[in-house]
């Protein structure tokens, strides 16, 4: 071996282990000081560990179940109080917030009324004693004298009878026009009784009886007039701003702006009775139009006790007395219904094969304040005005709306109304009494007429107010109720707004000679401005 080769080779070996060892005992070194430095993590690390991470779970509820209320123990929920008379708007305070409002070119031809909704104070009253078109607007005077008429929880019924024998059935109107084609809804108020109810009641009343084939009659005396009004668009039946007016008609077919109605809504409904009846096994013949057999007609109250109005050929209800066979019996002056059913007998001419129930009056007069329904509003005033001995032409109902009105205190001088929907341009209404009647609607006082205000379109959200105060005018969304009024060259406004105070005011405005659009933004910027200040 070399000299000095063993050395040589055994000092690479020795250097090379050294460095190793001298590279970990530094790489340690180096991590302990980051780990007290909480730089990194291990056992010198000073600072607390950071919790787990969340699971993929929700952690169980700690809160206490509380069982639902009974029934019995159920209480409705009282609504809050509107502000007191420390809050209430002054004329003052109103006339500063509208100063920019009313001086609109829009406004220039308009009668404006605002009134304190708790007390009735006028607060603003530009030209509200002025006779001007009052459009739909109309319909807040029909339901006042509605609800004058009928009773707060009253519905309608349509009934099926028998005729002077077993195979004659009469389907009676009975003034519901808001029946279903098929299965009646108990929570709905167009379509709560069922047309297919009816006809599963009639089949099996006859199947009982033994009788499979009949001959099927309508009675239409009940509240029987023209469908449409001389003082009408004479488009406006099929263009669908109105519905045929009759006292019997399908939810199905309520005509809407571009889908009309039916022009006779009641053969429509004869039409699917009889598609009904068949489909139960029943072989039906329909007979001609015209006086229903063993049925003189729907008795109502008059207002002489113990005799039952029926029409004539002009409208006019004649006064005919009654006999004692069931058949024909007047309904008592408080009957809840047209076609009271306790008098019947249990078989035999006249006896009941069938009968459904439509929803309250008040519900029906409310849908149509919301969705401006002028047929609906036109059959519920015209049974009102039946049932109160009066015609049943267009211009008889439209003398016995201002007459009610009038009975109420209020002055409707030089008031006149050709119809109860507000469709006629021959309508001449104040602004003030509309707000007379607005105000005479929240005194709670009318229930039939507050919850049919109650019905009112809602700012921005339902009816024929949905597409309105969305914008800069957004102050109202949520907080007016009104009905709307248009006709080419007259538009309306009128309801009830609550104020940044909590108060709730009234307001009426009549536009004239502008264009729709241009009044509608006027009218909702004032009821924005009503809305929007405090008016103190």
């Amino acid at each position: 071996m070399a000299p000095g080769s063993e050395p040589g080779r055994r000092a690479p070996r020795l250097t090379y282990g050294m460095a190793v060892v001298w590279s970990v005992v530094t790489i340690l070194l180096g991590y302990a000081v980051l780990d007290v430095a909480d730089a990194a993590p291990g056992v010198l690390t000073l600072r607390p560990l950071p919790p787990p991470a969340p699971t993929e779970y929700v952690g169980r509820r700690t809160l206490p179940v509380v069982p639902q209320p009974t029934l019995p123990t159920s209480v409705e929920a009282p609504l809050p109080s509107l502000a007191g008379e420390t809050a209430a708007a002054t004329p003052s305070g109103i006339e500063r917030a509208l100063a920019s409002v009313v001086s609109l070119p829009a406004l220039r031809d308009s009668a404006l009324v605002v009134r304190d909704g708790q007390t009735g104070e006028v607060l603003l009253d530009q030209r509200g004693d002025e006779l001007r078109i009052p459009a739909s607007t109309t319909k807040l005077l029909s339901a006042t004298a509605i609800g004058q008429t009928f009773a707060p929880d009253e519905t309608l019924r349509t009934v099926v009878r028998q005729g002077d024998t077993p195979e004659q059935v009469v389907l009676v109107a009975g003034g519901d026009s808001l029946l279903a084609p098929g299965k009646g809804d108990p929570q709905a108020v167009a379509g709560r009784a069922g047309l297919g109810d009816l006809a599963d009641q009639v089949a099996s009343s006859l199947r009982t009886r033994g009788t499979r084939s009949v001959t099927l009659y309508v009675d239409e005396t009940y509240a029987n007039g023209p469908t449409t009004a001389s003082t009408w668009g004479s488009t406006f039946r099929s263009s669908g701003i109105t519905g045929a007016v009759a006292m019997l008609g399908l939810s199905s077919q309520r005509a809407r702006g571009g889908a009309p109605g039916p022009a006779d809504p009641v053969l429509a409904v004869r039409t699917a009775f009889v598609r009904l009846l068949e489909g139960r096994g029943v072989t039906v013949t329909v007979a001609p139009r015209g006086k229903a057999p063993g049925v003189p007609g729907s008795p109502m109250p008059t207002a002489t006790t113990g005799s039952t109005a029926t029409p004539s050929t002009d409208g006019t209800p004649s006064t005919d007395s009654t006999d004692s066979t069931g058949s024909g019996a007047a309904a008592p002056a408080d009957a809840a219904t047209p076609t009271a059913t306790t008098s019947a007998p249990a078989t035999g001419p006249g006896s009941i094969l069938g009968s459904v129930q439509s929803a309250p009056v008040r519900e029906q007069l409310a849908l149509a304040l919301t969705d401006s329904d002028n047929a609906l509003t036109e059959i519920l005033t015209r049974q009102a005005a039946y049932r109160s001995g009066a015609g049943t032409a267009f211009p008889a109902v439209g003398a016995w709306v201002v007459s009610q009105v009038a009975a109420l205190g209020l002055d409707t001088t030089g008031v006149t109304l050709s119809d109860a929907s507000g469709l006629s341009r021959e309508n001449r209404v104040r602004a003030s009494l509309l707000s007379d009647v607005l105000v005479l609607g929240y005194d709670g006082k009318h229930p039939v007429l507050r919850r049919a205000l109650d019905g009112l379109p809602i700012g921005g959200l339902t009816g024929t107010l949905a597409d309105r105060f969305t914008g800069a005018d957004h102050a109202a969304a949520g907080r007016a109720r009104a009905k709307t009024g248009t006709l080419t060259g007259a538009n309306a406004l009128a309801g009830s707004v609550v104020d940044d105070d909590g108060r709730l005011l009234v307001f009426v405005g009549m536009v004239a000679g502008v264009g729709t659009n241009d009044a509608r933004a006027a009218l909702d910027r004032l009821v924005a401005a009503i809305a929007s200040c405090g008016c103190r």
